[in-house]
């Protein structure tokens, strides 16, 4: 899908159908809206009069035109209460929209700028949120099914806009808006992708692609390097496989000079069956979306060298598959990890945090500042968030308050949870420096105090996204399947701190 930006107005557009909208309780429509309402000799008026048209939060009425607009048919889409629309709603309106425009005979749609009128919404932040709405939402994953005649597609969205002074600024905001979506959709499928689609290898070589297309450095660690730099804990979990594993690292050098500003580390395990603690059947397939921390790291780089701020990012995602073969790791088994630190294995279905400490570690060495990793860690976090909010955890207040002004300005809900010392207890061993796993609750928690040792001082934030990585039905800008969660609030962090 297309988004563009035309200086026009709403009632001169030929789309296949114009898009405009109505608070809840208003009886004449103003602005836009009226001026569709005028042309179409007060159809809106007349249908809001009759109880059809109320304005409540996503409602969708399509009215046709019979030739008294160049377009034929008109959408009033309903923006609910004039007090709950903020930039949120905008996101989940256009998304919305996408999909319940889908349909035969609808390929190009155009569109006001929602909220940014009456609305009080700024101009730039509603364009580009109406951006990553419509290609969020327009979101499909169809790689393996056969085409029909049912598969519709909008080709292209334009946003219009009569004021000239405004088309510059809603053409910035609306690019960069489908920068972040597309890179959130990147992220969604190579999530969505089944395990036998998208090994390790091809999980390195689409990060190949994305250096590339986006001038970044690329460095794909082998098994060999990994062992000389005594990666014991992430080459323990790839025992099992078949598959080689790979560590792959993209830097974006914003700034120029030594050391990063910032490591996004992204758990790439690319099918968790357990390993040796075998998951149960029901719904493993959902596992081949474990590498869902690397896919994100790898899009959200793109992104960043695309917006080209004036920050050092690295990002770094250790890739895997965790199977039982007969060379995988055993319960009871003591592995060490880069830094030494030794690591008693208790369940091998804890194995995201023993790839993520290897490459904590890495993104020390190569001079990170501060961290971020993003996991699909716990199940635990379901049980404690659902599938609202995604669990954050950290050594650092201030660097955590950045991620979440990151994150609320993408749309996304977060909460943290403690890190209090009383819950290294947790993950004490009686033979080794530490155990993978405990069995006294907190199970979140303890995933993120195993990993706090390897990042020592450094300002470090844990992003436990277990809950929200994959949905059974779409809502609003979250699609069914890969959600493409953290995406959009990593790349908004890069681009704050090279702002700072």
């Amino acid at each position: 899908m297309k988004f563009l930006v035309e200086h026009t107005d709403v009632t001169r557009t030929a789309a296949d159908a114009v898009i405009v909208n109505l608070f809840e309780g208003v009886t004449v429509p103003g602005g836009a809206t009226g001026a569709v309402d005028a042309a179409l000799d007060g159809a809106i008026t007349k249908l809001i009069a009759q109880g059809d048209i109320r304005g409540k939060s996503g409602e969708v009425t399509i009215i046709h035109t019979f030739g008294k607009l160049p377009s034929p048919r008109v959408v009033v889409a309903g923006l609910g209460k004039r007090d709950a629309f903020d930039l949120d709603a905008v996101r989940n309106l256009g998304a919305n929209l996408a999909r319940a425009l889908r349909k035969p005979g609808i390929s190009t749609l155009a569109t006001i700028a929602h909220g940014a009128g009456i609305g009080g919404l700024a101009a730039g932040p509603a364009a580009q949120a109406l951006a990553e709405g419509f290609l969020l939402g327009n979101y499909r994953f169809l790689k393996h099914k056969a085409k029909d005649d049912d598969r519709t597609e909008i080709a292209s969205v334009t946003l219009v806009e009569s004021d000239a002074a405004k088309v510059g600024q809603f053409t910035a905001s609306a690019a960069r808006g489908v920068l972040l979506a597309d890179a959130a959709n990147l992220a969604r499928d190579l999530a969505n992708a089944p395990s036998n689609h998208l090994t390790p290898s091809d999980l390195a070589a689409c990060a190949a692609d994305v250096a590339k297309e986006n001038g970044l450095e690329i460095e794909v660690l082998e098994r060999a390097d990994m062992e000389r730099k005594g990666m014991g804990s992430l080459l323990s979990v790839a025992k099992g496989s078949a598959q080689p594993p790979k560590l792959v690292r993209l830097s974006y050098r914003g700034r120029g000079g030594e050391g990063y500003d910032l490591a996004l580390v992204g758990k790439g395990i690319t099918f968790d069956t357990g390993g040796i603690s075998i998951k149960p059947a029901a719904n493993m397939e959902a596992m081949k979306a474990d590498m869902t921390g690397a896919a994100s790291v790898i899009a959200a780089l793109g992104a960043i060298a695309k917006l080209a701020p004036k920050v050092n990012v690295v990002g770094i995602a250790p890739c895997t598959e965790n199977m039982p073969g007969g060379n995988a790791s055993k319960p009871g088994d003591v592995v060490s990890a880069m830094n030494g630190r030794t690591i008693e294995i208790i369940n091998t279905d804890a194995e995201g945090r023993l790839v993520l400490a290897d490459a904590l570690c890495w993104a020390k060495e190569l001079g990170a500042a501060n961290i971020v990793d993003v996991a699909t860690l716990t199940g635990a976090v379901t049980t404690a968030l659902g599938d609202v909010a995604y669990g954050l955890m950290t050594n650092n207040d201030a660097f955590c308050s950045k991620l979440e002004a990151a994150a609320a300005e993408a749309g996304e809900k977060t909460w943290r949870l403690p890190m209090w010392k009383e819950y290294d207890e947790y993950i004490k061993s009686d033979v080794a420096d530490c155990k993978n796993s405990a069995s006294r609750g907190a199970g979140t928690i303890v995933g993120a105090k195993f990993l706090e040792p390897f990042v020592g001082d450094t300002p470090w934030v844990h992003m436990d996204i277990a809950g929200v990585d994959m949905m059974s039905a779409d809502k609003g800008w979250v699609s069914k399947g890969a959600s493409g969660y953290s995406v959009r609030a990593m790349i908004n962090l890069a681009v704050a701190m090279g702002q700072a």
